[in-house]
């Protein structure tokens, strides 16, 4: 009986040190957020990225009730921002707006002063993003097999542009020639825009671009569409063919943004946001913005977006090694 006793008085004793313990993060993640919360996107204000962070604080801070500020940090190919969050107190107040190039960067730029996986909490994944590969339409290939045939033919003559070392569209035209054999030199750009006036010109001869994008130019005949990146054909392109359906099986590239915040942020505090964003995601004026920019809404849980990161992280570092990438 004593016995009993005595291990009935040290259960009560851990159970009241326990919650003692755990009442400081219940009622922070209660409080949370009592201040500004501060969303930093690694790019320049007026592109795709920043307008969909800025939608998502503008539905963010009335879930949340408080002010969502969102902080343009770019430079360094996105690592800059990221750096800067990945260093951040993990308290909640500092999160991060990114998109697929942070799981690039990762292997691409190995001077990283952060580790992508150990230094970075994955909230949501807002959204998927699909690419198509696209030449200017005075060039003689009227389809992809001809381009494959043509670019073999014309080997180390022909280019491709991308808006920046480290994006999506460098990424995709690494692994495409990677697994196609030919030989293309890579062009980066400082963002979009003067991509597609090179292209349109014919300075350049091929781009991996988002497909809202480049839709408007296929569509006038400026730009030749001859295949895209994702698993199955996109609904505004239905006769464009996958490049998997072109013989690469393994080829698929699904550019995406993403929420995230420092590392050892409290779990309450990631599971509100996680429920705060997949709210939002469900919005209709939400979703009619990821439309405007090509985006298809994804969501979901955190450990959905933790494995999804993951695994592109290593997907991106076997590209980068097999292709020879590196940060122009």
């Amino acid at each position: 009986m004593a016995y009993l006793q005595r291990m009935f008085h040290d259960w009560k004793k851990f159970f009241v040190l326990s919650v003692l313990l755990l009442a400081p993060i219940l009622v922070l993640a209660q409080a949370y957020p009592n201040k500004p919360v501060t969303i930093v996107v690694p790019f320049v204000a007026g592109g795709s990225t920043d307008a969909t962070a800025r939608a998502i604080g503008q539905k963010l801070s009335t879930q949340l009730g408080q002010q969502i500020v969102i902080d343009n940090k770019p430079g360094g190919g996105s690592t800059i921002g990221v750096a800067y969050v990945a260093k951040a107190p993990p308290d909640g107040y500092t999160l991060l707006f990114t998109t697929i190039s942070m799981a690039i960067n990762a292997s691409l730029r190995p001077k990283l002063t952060y580790d992508s996986i150990k230094d970075l909490q994955p909230i949501i994944q807002i959204s998927s993003l699909p690419l198509v590969l696209v030449i200017n339409s005075n060039l003689p290939p009227k389809n992809f097999q001809e381009f494959i045939t043509y670019a073999k033919a014309n080997s180390g003559k022909l280019n491709y542009a991308s808006s920046g070392s480290g994006t999506s569209p460098h990424l995709a035209g690494e692994m495409f020639k990677s697994m196609t054999g030919i030989s293309m030199a890579h062009i980066p750009y400082k963002g979009n825009a003067p991509v597609l006036n090179d292209l349109l010109g014919g300075q350049v001869d091929a781009h991996f671009g988002l497909v809202p994008g480049m839709l408007p130019y296929i569509k006038s005949g400026k730009l030749r569409a001859l295949a895209v990146t994702t698993k199955t054909r996109v609904a505004s392109l239905p006769d464009v063919p996958t490049i998997m359906e072109m013989g690469y099986p393994n080829y698929e590239i699904n550019s995406w943004q993403g929420l995230f915040a420092p590392a050892n942020t409290p779990p309450e505090i990631i599971v509100k946001l996680n429920e705060a964003a997949n709210r939002i995601l469900g919005d209709p004026e939400f979703r009619g913005v990821l439309a405007k920019e090509g985006s298809e809404p994804v969501g979901g849980s955190t450990s959905q977006f933790v494995t999804h990161v993951i695994s592109e992280v290593n997907k991106w570092a076997k590209v980068v090694k097999d292709s020879g990438a590196q940060a122009d």
